[in-house]
């Protein structure tokens, strides 16, 4: 264990300086620039005649990303020459451009209908102005020869134009269907249709499409994904340079300034991703982010103050209800104590979700354990009151089955906890209070106190070691937040896995408290470098040393087994079992 650095808290660019300066020499990206594996799929799904007639791509279901995806199949058809059209086009239109042989057609259709899919055959009209049936085409005719492009959404929501629109890509041909039934006149004869289809849709909305459909993962259909986020390197990164400058320069907004804005740009991307090696690939978080920018530069190029402006502005807009919950513990109505010692109680570490609200927000929560007399059962009471989750569940028998091992007894435990989240009053999932919940039964059960200064967070493995957790910059700041307004000892800090350490990328203001030694960050990779930090004990040593907490714990266990304490413990046990039994 060790107490980090600042330095560790937040992304170092420096060593991309020479790349960042030289971003104005940096040519647009071309379509397809950092998603390599989508534009294969899309290359060759294009080259293919005959299967797979299906391409299903993994990717926010928007314009932003089918514009996306349809400049993909602009730029890797064979045929080089390319019409767009929209659903809404009218027939005229379509057949004129269906009779330029050197083009392909790609279609967008959204909220798409059975009638506007698939087209119809309309009765003569009743005044005999028109005396013959007329055809309408739908989306698929437009798309003849060339491509269908529809969100899975579209087919989620109708599932009865599956079936037909499966048989028309596999036979390559449209059996026409009547507007109305209400009168009997003559249908044309089916019409030969070539068709590929692509799909978009998150991952949720694919793996209902696969329930749904099991033939689509097979030959039928190929797969592509727009991936989230890129790893840096002095390789990536000048693409990445031309991918931001492309979507400014589409989105006809400001350009970045200097390399100084460039580098919060990557230092927001990298907290956004939770990695500090990593920036996120979404367009839409590129074009929010720039374009509240750009409102603080008025039109200019955008600098870093303009960006650190326009973050603090969309942090003051988003801060309600997270100040709402930090007053909550500084009024008393939550109990938090971040000064002094306490048996059984530790300060856990929370991300809070609420929806509607736009990001998540930390904040810490008191997990407190007690012990009696009992038969060795630890009580999980937010299990027991339907208010934790599976995660959360198994999380508490990982942590059981560890202390069991550690305590290595011939027999069972004497003792019943029982470990609760104080004043929680919705579900608790995820594992990543097991540490702190750990580290409040074996204090309750040692008898020794907790320093009540640092928080904890991290999951624990049936053997001991601490392994990572998610939204940790979120729990750092919010138990900041509750110790800077009762005021910073220099004591106070987080206990976190050594494996968080790349994740981390604090705001300004931990950072200044971490430079001047008032607020602390320990990494930590097992239990037995926690329970020091927190007890001031070692958790365990050799056989003659009887000051770590788990001699602390056999000595209790003793005395019970041996002590005056015997006859009571059997009363209590037979008082209770006669409960249990009547």
């Amino acid at each position: 264990m060790q107490q980090e650095s600042w330095r560790t808290m937040t992304p170092d660019h420096s060593k991309y300086q020479a790349i960042l300066e030289d971003y104005d020499n940096l040519p647009l990206a071309p379509t397809g620039t950092l998603q390599d594996r989508l534009s294969d799929a899309v290359r060759r799904f294009t080259a293919v005649e005959l299967q797979p007639r299906v391409l299903r791509i993994t990717a926010p279901d928007n314009k932003v990303y089918r514009d996306y995806v349809i400049e993909l199949l602009e730029k890797y058809d064979a045929k080089n020459q390319k019409v767009k059209y929209q659903q809404g086009d009218s027939e005229s239109q379509i057949n004129n451009q269906n009779q330029n042989n050197e083009s392909s057609i790609i279609i967008a259709g959204e909220n798409v209908t059975e009638l506007s899919l698939f087209g119809a055959v309309y009765p003569p009209s009743e005044d005999g102005k028109i005396s013959k049936a007329q055809v309408k085409h739908g989306l698929l005719h437009q798309a003849n020869d060339g491509y269908l492009v529809l969100s899975v959404t579209s087919i989620l929501s109708n599932p009865t134009l599956w079936p037909r629109l499966k048989s028309v890509l596999m036979n390559g041909s449209l059996e026409w269907q009547p507007a109305s039934h209400k009168t009997l006149y003559p249908i044309p004869p089916a019409e030969t249709l070539n068709v590929k289809l692509v799909l978009i849709g998150d991952r949720y909305l694919m793996a209902e499409l696969e329930n749904a459909e099991p033939d689509i993962t097979s030959g039928f259909s190929m797969y592509g994904e727009f991936e989230q986020d890129l790893l840096l390197s002095d390789e990536t990164l000048p693409l990445y340079l031309s991918y931001v400058k492309d979507l400014v320069h589409k989105a006809k907004l400001p350009d970045l300034a200097d390399s100084d804005a460039l580098a919060a740009l990557l230092r927001t991307g990298a907290r956004y991703a939770e990695d500090q090696s990593r920036v996120p690939l979404c367009p839409l978080w590129h074009q929010s982010l720039l374009s509240e920018a750009s409102i603080e530069s008025q039109g200019d190029r955008i600098t870093v103050a303009h960006f650190n402006a326009s973050m603090k502005a969309r942090d003051y807009r988003e801060s309600y209800l997270p100040e709402r919950a930090i007053e909550d513990i500084h009024l008393g109505q939550v109990v938090i104590d971040c000064q002094g010692e306490e048996i059984g109680q530790v300060n856990g570490l929370t991300v809070v979700d609420v929806p509607g609200h736009p990001k998540s927000y930390g904040e810490p929560a008191r997990i407190s354990c007690v012990v009696h007399f009992g038969e060795g059962d630890i009580s999980d009471v937010e299990r027991k009151a339907e208010l934790g989750g599976n995660l959360h569940a198994k999380g508490m028998m990982i942590m059981q089955a560890f202390v069991s091992a550690a305590l290595d007894l011939d027999h069972a435990l004497p003792f019943t906890a029982s470990i609760v989240f104080e004043q929680s009053y919705c579900e608790v999932d995820g594992d990543s209070a097991s540490l702190a919940e750990l580290c409040s039964l074996v204090s309750a059960l040692s008898m020794q106190p907790i320093n009540q200064q640092i928080a904890v967070t991290g999951a624990v493995d049936q053997f001991g070691r601490v392994q990572a957790v998610g939204g940790i910059n979120e729990k750092i700041e919010g138990f900041y937040k509750v110790c800077v307004h009762r005021g910073l000892t220099g004591n106070q800090g987080v206990i976190l896995p050594k494996t968080n350490l790349g994740n981390l990328c604090l705001n300004d203001e931990v950072l200044d408290a971490i430079k001047s030694e008032k607020f602390h960050i320990w990494a930590i990779e097992s239990v037995d470098d926690a329970i020091p930090l927190l007890t001031g004990k070692a958790f365990r040593g050799d056989k003659l040393d009887t000051d770590t907490i788990l001699a602390k714990i056999a000595e209790r266990i003793d005395h019970f087994h041996h002590g005056d304490v015997i006859n009571e413990v059997s009363w209590l046990t037979i008082i209770r079992n006669w409960f249990v039994q009547h």
